[in-house]
């Protein structure tokens, strides 16, 4: 069992659930004389059968104080409710340590086919409308576990609020769709919509850095188990840049895949793919069927005006920024009459869980106590007043809370983005510089060396899953020759940005395929009175070039996710690339800055430049290097906050 805890606690700090249990697994360590707990909840674990025979295995908390009815606390994980046995139990439960302390039902529950629940589990498992009478998916085990659990736990109130962060965040927007009526409250955080454009790709671009998590969710298991029964590729090195790099083409990475199996001649056949999901990353290139039935985004029009919903998202978190932003306008697009607010703050992927009172991203600080002030002022309060509460829309919480990451500071909004948004197109030059105004046409090229890619970073390191690189100082990018920089003036006034960034590029290419990256920077001054104590050694605040936001697009992808199709050589032809919300004020004295380049690496596999259908299986002859260019006519869309209120 000892070394059953150890496994999930590597798994915390490498993956994204990492973020919400792994918060709580570090701080169970660290504060594991923390009897409050155990000395004010019972745990009982039961097998909750699901209507089609399924049973999963559900841990649940109870105040011992059965003097009053309490609300439950859900949060359904793919990531182990663990600690397992009679006896052991987490130290802090619930989203947060004042409602831990309040006083709920806590209720933690292993979904369809990890660790100890039954079943077969499917990774990202497609929802089914119009069920039949034994069809089950996630979002039946949700209702089904519901009704178990309000008919049968002790002293419940008969309301229900579900939460989670990354993948649990994920199965709380499962919980609202064709909810149980029992459900009043939902805070999806940090929530996968879906993985064409969540963690796993990005447009279409496979997030190669995150190849080592594959087989956390592509293993397959068919029995419930306490341990972990997976295992993570080793790399033999520090340097993750030429670690990748000597690979070479995807299809080199399948080796990773590949399980022991009795049979001898299979072990031995290097075609053969023993992960699920890398099987399914492979052979599924496009967003095809098997995509689109396992977003969720697409059914937030069957979310009823009787469950509130809380979405939380992280300005700089590198894993799920897509999800919670389109949860979030989902359920404000179909659900005219619902209840449903965005919390948008400085954190990176669930950083809003944690405890600790300096808030930095990376190299950049944010300020104090901003997470805590989240979890006492408005996840504490949503909770409260939707599952105690009256649960009416007056919750005393504003639509939209909002930090301004330029200003450093809180906002409120009844809608997000702002009503006093307007567009913007900023257009690019030939001379470096971004302007309002549109003038000449003129190409600028550059060369994409397939062996000399653009590094996302320029730290030395091998990662899990990479983070720190949303807030890093691109100074190292905008000096290299195959990275192009296009920036204002010094400003003479604040400029502030509120909603998204659509990049409309015109380009051409020698070759038939590639990839386009763009990157909104905030060029601090020379003289800077930004402070900060958590910054590497090797930098300066002075010139800083904070990454205001980032994003890539596959250009085969360019038209339709659906059917890529290549690039006609030395055709112009325009691209379009939608950077995800920002809420940034550039301030008076800074430059905004607009770098485009062609490789992000390894954030993302190499593009071999050259068109196949499909890039796992590209071969080393495939890859060659091309003269990309950028048109002057390109432009860059802004929304702009007119003023601030």
């Amino acid at each position: 069992m000892k070394k059953h805890f150890f496994k999930i606690l590597f798994v915390a700090f490498s993956f994204t659930f990492l973020i919400s249990c792994n918060t709580k697994a570090t701080e169970e360590k660290k504060d594991n004389k923390n009897t409050f707990v155990a000395d004010n909840y019972t745990k009982k674990e039961v097998d909750i059968t699901m209507r089609d025979g399924v049973k999963l295995h559900t841990t649940i908390y109870t105040p011992k104080d059965n003097s009053k009815t309490y609300p439950i606390l859900m949060q359904r994980t793919p990531y182990s409710s663990a600690p397992y046995g009679e006896g052991k139990m987490k130290t802090k439960i619930a989203p947060n340590i004042h409602l831990m302390k309040e006083l709920n039902i806590v209720v933690y529950q292993d979904v369809r086919g990890r660790w100890m629940s039954e079943g077969i589990y499917d990774n990202m498992r497609a929802y089914i409308p119009n069920k039949a009478a034994k069809q089950s998916d996630e979002v039946s085990d949700t209702y089904d576990t519901i009704d178990w659990l309000v008919k049968n736990v002790e002293n419940n109130n008969g309301n229900v609020g579900t939460w989670g962060i990354s993948y649990p965040g994920h199965y709380a927007t499962v919980s609202t769709i064709d909810a149980h009526p029992a459900l009043k409250a939902a805070s999806p955080q940090a929530s996968i919509g879906d993985f064409f454009f969540d963690d796993f790709h990005h447009n279409g671009a496979f997030m190669l850095s995150y190849f080592r998590a594959i087989s956390l969710f592509g293993t397959y298991k068919d029995t419930p188990t306490d341990s972990a029964w997976y295992s993570f590729p080793k790399m033999d090195s520090q340097d993750q840049y030429q670690f990748f790099l000597d690979k070479g083409p995807l299809k080199n990475l399948n080796e990773y895949f590949q399980y022991e199996k009795l049979d001898a001649k299979i072990a031995d056949n290097k075609n053969k793919i023993d992960d699920f999901f890398w099987k399914e990353i492979v052979e599924h290139p496009n967003y095809d069927s098997v995509w689109q039935s396992k977003g969720i985004i697409q059914h937030l029009n069957k979310v009823p005006s009787t469950v509130a919903t809380m979405v939380v998202a992280g300005e700089f978190d590198a894993e799920d920024l897509y999800g919670p932003l389109e949860t979030y306008k989902g359920i404000e697009k179909h659900g005219k009459n619902n209840y449903n607010t965005l919390v948008f703050g400085p954190w990176d992927h669930g950083k809003w869980a944690r405890n600790t009172v300096k808030n930095y991203v990376g190299n950049y600080y944010f300020g104090d106590s901003i997470s805590l002030k989240f979890q006492s002022d408005v996840e504490t309060k949503f909770f409260n007043h939707f599952l105690k509460g009256n649960g009416d829309k007056n919750s005393g919480l504003p639509e939209a809370y909002v930090f301004d990451t330029g200003r450093k500071e809180w906002k409120s909004y009844d809608a997000w983005p702002p009503k006093n948004v307007v567009k913007e197109d900023w257009f690019l030059s030939e001379n470096q510089a971004l302007s309002s105004e549109k003038k000449s046409t003129e190409k600028i090229s550059f060369i994409s060396d397939i062996k000399k890619p653009v590094p996302y970073s320029e730290d030395i390191k091998t990662v899990f899953t990479p983070r720190k690189y949303m807030t890093d100082d691109q100074r190292f990018a905008s000096r290299r020759p195959d990275v192009l920089v296009f920036e204002t003036d010094i400003l003479t006034e604040d400029f502030t940005l509120a909603g998204d960034i659509l990049a409309k590029l015109k380009v051409a290419t020698t070759g038939s395929a590639a990839d386009w990256i763009v990157k909104v920077i905030d060029v601090l001054p020379s003289e800077t009175e930004e402070k900060n104590e958590n910054l590497q050694d090797h930098l300066k605040m002075s010139n800083y070039h904070l990454m205001v936001r980032s994003e890539v697009l596959r250009g085969r992808f360019r038209n339709s996710f659906e059917h890529p199709e290549p690039f006609i050589p030395n055709k112009k032809t325009d691209v379009n690339i939608k950077l995800q919300d920002v809420f940034h004020t550039f301030k008076k004295g800074h430059k905004v800055q607009v770098q485009i380049q062609s490789t992000w690496f390894p954030l993302i596999d190499l593009n071999p430049q050259t068109y196949v259908d499909n890039i796992y299986k590209a071969d080393e002859k495939d890859f060659k290097t091309q003269t990309h260019t950028v048109f002057t006519d390109s432009s860059i869309e802004f929304s702009v906050l007119k003023q601030s209120t």
